[in-house]
C-alpha cells in the first residue's frame, strides 16, 4: 500500500511540474513571466539557440539552472515590520497586539506567511457607558442603578486601574403612534397617580460624559426622571447609533440596560417616516437626539457596523422575558453578549463583571478592507493549548489576563495590485489594529538597459536579455524590417498562420520575418508536417517500404497499406503450372491465405484427410457404379496391395494425394484381401498374446514376493 502513495504521489508531482512548465513557456516577457506561478526568467544574453522563441527564456527556476542560465530573475516575497513594539507595558503605554505595521512584498501565486501576538493586558484602561431604558416600567431600576454606579466602577478596578463611567437613557420617538398626541399627555405620560417627576417622552438622551467621578455619577442620575410610551418596543438603537459621549483610546464598553424588545429599521413607516437612519450623531445643546422624527430606525446591520468600527464592546442587559430577541440579535453582533437582568436590576453589577470576562477572554482576530486577490487564512495557537487548522478569522476562547495567544496568518495573493495597498487586522472590540502594506511584485527590475545593442543589430534596446526594438524594426533581435503602413507586422506575423489554426507556426515553430523555423523534424511552411508521425509496421516507419510526407506513407513500387507494410507481388504464392497458393486460396501481400481445411506455404496440405475423405473411399470399395454425389471431382486410382498407403479402414487401406499444379485430388486405395486378413489377425493375435503373458507372469511375481 505504501508503494501505491509514493507512485501516486510522484505521479501528481511530476503532474504539478508539467503544468507549471506548460504555465512558464506561454509567456513573451520577464513581467509575465515572473506574474506566473513557479516561474522564472533568465536575463542572460546567450541564453537562446538561434530561432529559440523568447519565450523559453520563462522556466521553472531549476530547469533555467539546468541549461546553465547564470542570470534568473525569480522574486522572493519578503516583509518588513515598521513598527514593532513588544506586547506588555512600555513607557506608561500598553501594547496587547505585535506588530503594529507591517510591510510585506507578495508574488502572484505564492503564499507568505507571518505570526501575530496577542497578550491580554492586566489593567487596560476601560470606559463603561450605561445605556438605559427610562420608561415607565423600569422606575424600580431606575432608584437601583442610582445606588450602583459605585459598585460597577469597583467591580471592574479589580481588573483595571482605570475606570470611566457614562450614562444615557433612552424611551421611544416623541410622536404617535408610540406616545400620546395629546399636548397635556406629551408633557406629562405617566399616570395621573404616579405622584413622582415624569418627563416628555424622547428618542435619546446623553446625560453624562465618561468619567471617573462616581459621585457625579450618582448625582446626575438621581436628576433624571422616568418616561412613558405607548407600545412596548422602545428606541434603543436609536441611542446605541449616538457617539459623542467622550470615548477614549480604551477598552469599550456599552451596556444596554431594558425590560423590552426594540424597534428595528422600517417600524418609523408607522409614524410617516421614511428617511433611513444616516449614521450620524445630531445631539441638541441639551443632549438629545433631535432628528428623532426625520430618521427611521436604524438596522441590525447598520449597528452592527457602527459597534465594530468603534470597537465598542455591547453588553445586552435584560430581563428573562426577552432574553430570546436579544440572543438572536447578537449572534448578529460581534463582541456582543446578553445578560439576564432582574426585574429590579438589582443583579447588575454580576452581570456586567461576568459579561466583560466573557467578552474579554474571547480573542477574535479579523481582516478588514482587504483589497481584491488577496486571500488571508489563520492558524491560532491558543494559550489553552489548542491549535486550530486554516480559518477565516483568528479564534481563541478562554483566555486570561496575562496569557498570550499566537497567530500565523497566511496572504496569497491572485492577481498583480496597481500599487501598495494596505488594509488592518484588529482584535474584534479592542482599537488596537495592526497595519499591513501589501505591493505585488509583477515587474522586473533587472538593471540592464543598452540601447542600441549589437544584441538587437543595433536597432534596438536590450532589457532582461529581450530585444525591444525600434520603429520599423522587428524579431528577436530586431533584425527583420518591415514596410511603412501600420500592419505590417502583424502582417509578418499573419503570413505564419495557416488558414486552418491560430497559432504561428501551427504552435510548433517562431515566426521569423513572415517565415517559420520549424521546432526539431517538423517540416511545411507553416511547421504542419510531422515526418516521424506515420503508420509504423514492425517498429519502422513505414515498414521501411517508404517516407512519411506530413503524416501520410508515400509507399514504394509494388507496397501498399497504410503503413506500406502490404507488397502487391505474387511470386511466394505461386505453385507449379502457373497455380496460385494451389487453387485452394488466395493471394494477399505476397502471402497465401488457404480456404478451410487446407494448410502449408502453398495451400498444398489438406486438414485430417483420413478423416475426411473417409465416406468417398467406402463408397468406391463397395463398387457402387456412382460415387459423384459423395466424391465430387475427386479422382479414383485402385493400386495393387504393395502400395504404400497410411489410413485405413475395416476393409479398404487408401491414401489421398493433391496435384499442385491444378489442385486436384486423387484417392489411391486397396481393399483388403484373405489373406491380407489372415495376416493381420496373425499379428494381432501373436502381439495380444505377448501382452497376456507378460501381465500373468508379473501377476506370479506379485504372488511370491508377498509370500516370502
Amino acid at each position: 500500500m505504501n508503494w501505491v502513495w509514493f507512485i501516486a504521489a510522484v505521479l501528481i508531482f511530476y503532474g504539478d511540474q508539467m503544468g507549471v512548465q506548460g504555465r512558464c513557456k506561454s509567456q513573451s516577457t520577464c513581467s509575465a513571466c515572473v506574474r506566473t506561478e513557479g516561474c522564472a526568467w533568465c536575463k542572460m544574453r546567450d541564453f537562446l539557440f538561434p530561432s529559440e522563441p523568447t519565450k523559453h527564456r520563462c522556466d521553472t527556476k531549476d530547469n533555467l539552472r539546468m541549461r546553465n542560465c547564470s542570470e534568473v530573475i525569480d522574486p522572493k516575497p519578503s516583509a518588513h515590520a515598521d513598527r514593532d513594539e513588544p506586547v506588555g507595558s512600555n513607557r506608561g503605554r500598553v501594547v496587547q497586539l505585535q506588530p503594529q505595521k507591517l510591510h510585506i512584498k507578495l508574488r502572484v501565486g505564492v503564499p507568505h506567511t507571518f505570526d501575530v501576538m496577542f497578550k491580554r493586558a492586566e489593567g487596560y484602561p476601560i470606559d463603561l457607558y450605561y445605556l438605559m431604558d427610562f420608561s415607565f416600567s423600569m422606575r424600580d431600576d431606575l432608584e437601583n442603578v442610582r445606588k450602583l454606579g459605585h459598585q460597577i466602577v469597583s467591580a471592574l478596578k479589580d481588573v483595571s486601574s482605570s475606570v470611566r463611567i457614562g450614562f444615557g437613557c433612552f424611551v421611544e420617538k416623541a410622536m404617535g403612534p408610540f406616545i400620546s398626541t395629546f399636548e397635556e399627555t406629551k408633557k406629562c405620560p405617566c399616570k395621573k397617580s404616579f405622584e413622582e417627576p415624569c418627563q416628555p417622552s424622547f428618542s435619546f438622551k446623553h446625560v453624562l460624559n465618561l468619567t471617573e467621578d462616581v459621585a457625579e455619577f450618582k448625582t446626575r442620575a438621581e436628576k433624571e426622571s422616568i418616561s412613558c410610551n405607548f407600545d412596548p418596543p422602545e428606541a434603543g438603537f436609536d441611542a446605541i447609533m449616538q457617539d459623542e459621549i467622550g470615548w477614549g483610546d480604551v477598552t469599550r464598553i456599552l451596556v444596554y440596560a431594558s425590560d423590552n424588545t426594540f424597534h428595528l429599521a422600517g417600524d418609523g413607516k408607522l409614524a410617516g417616516i421614511y428617511y433611513p437612519h444616516d449614521g450620524k450623531c445630531h445631539l441638541n445643546s441639551e443632549g438629545l437626539y433631535d432628528m428623532e422624527t426625520h430618521f427611521d430606525y436604524p438596522s441590525v446591520a447598520h449597528v452592527a457596523e457602527a459597534l465594530s468600527t468603534n470597537h465598542i464592546m455591547l453588553i445586552f442587559a435584560v430581563t428573562k422575558d426577552h432574553d430570546e430577541q436579544y440572543m438572536a440579535v447578537s449572534e448578529l453582533i460581534p463582541q456582543s453578549v446578553v445578560g439576564v437582568l432582574e426585574k429590579d436590576s438589582s443583579n447588575v453589577v454580576q452581570l456586567i463583571s461576568k459579561a466583560y470576562d466573557d467578552l474579554l477572554s474571547t480573542i477574535l482576530l479579523e481582516h478588514h478592507r482587504v483589497p481584491p486577490g488577496i486571500d488571508i487564512s489563520y492558524v491560532s495557537q491558543c494559550s489553552d493549548g489548542t491549535h486550530s487548522p486554516r480559518q477565516r478569522r483568528g479564534a481563541c476562547n478562554h483566555t486570561m489576563i496575562n496569557e498570550q495567544v499566537n497567530f500565523t496568518v497566511t496572504l496569497h495573493s491572485s492577481a498583480c495590485l496597481h500599487q501598495p495597498t494596505s488594509f488592518i487586522l484588529k482584535v474584534q472590540g479592542l482599537n488596537e489594529e495592526l497595519q499591513v502594506t501589501v505591493e505585488t511584485l509583477c515587474n522586473c527590475d533587472c538593471n540592464d538597459t543598452e540601447r542600441f545593442s549589437p544584441e538587437c543589430s543595433g536597432k534596438g534596446t536590450l532589457t532582461c536579455g529581450i530585444c525591444n526594438c525600434d520603429e520599423g524594426r522587428m524579431g528577436q533581435s530586431c533584425e527583420c524590417g518591415t514596410q511603412e503602413h501600420k500592419d505590417s507586422m502583424f502582417a509578418l506575423d499573419k503570413m505564419c498562420i495557416s488558414p486552418n489554426s491560430s497559432q504561428p507556426c501551427s504552435g510548433h515553430g517562431s515566426c521569423l520575418c513572415g517565415q517559420c523555423i520549424c521546432n526539431g523534424h517538423l517540416r511545411g511552411r507553416y511547421c504542419q508536417c510531422d515526418h516521424t508521425s506515420c503508420n509504423r509496421h514492425n517498429n519502422l516507419i513505414c515498414a521501411g517500404n517508404g517516407k512519411c510526407n506530413c503524416g501520410t506513407c508515400e509507399c514504394n513500387t509494388n507496397y501498399s497499406g497504410p503503413a506500406c507494410e502490404c507488397s502487391t507481388l505474387t511470386d511466394q504464392c505461386h505453385t507449379g503450372g502457373g497455380g496460385l497458393c494451389s487453387h485452394n486460396g488466395h493471394c494477399k501481400c505476397n502471402k497465401c491465405h488457404c480456404h478451410p481445411d487446407f494448410f502449408g506455404r502453398h495451400c498444398s496440405e489438406i486438414r485430417a484427410p483420413c478423416i475426411k475423405f473417409k465416406p468417398c473411399v467406402l463408397c468406391a470399395v463397395a463398387n457402387e457404379e456412382d460415387c459423384k454425389h459423395t466424391c465430387g471431382d475427386i479422382k479414383l486410382t485402385k493400386v495393387n496391395e504393395s502400395a504404400t498407403l497410411v489410413c485405413f479402414e475395416d476393409t479398404v487401406y487408401y491414401n489421398v494425394e493433391m496435384d499442385k499444379a491444378d489442385g486436384s485430388i486423387r484417392m489411391l486405395y486397396v481393399p483388403k484381401s484373405s489373406k491380407m486378413y489372415v495376416v493381420y489377425l496373425l499379428i494381432s493375435t501373436a502381439s495380444g498374446g505377448v501382452v497376456v503373458i507378460g501381465l500373468v507372469g508379473i501377476i506370479i511375481c506379485k504372488i511370491l514376493l508377498e509370500i516370502s
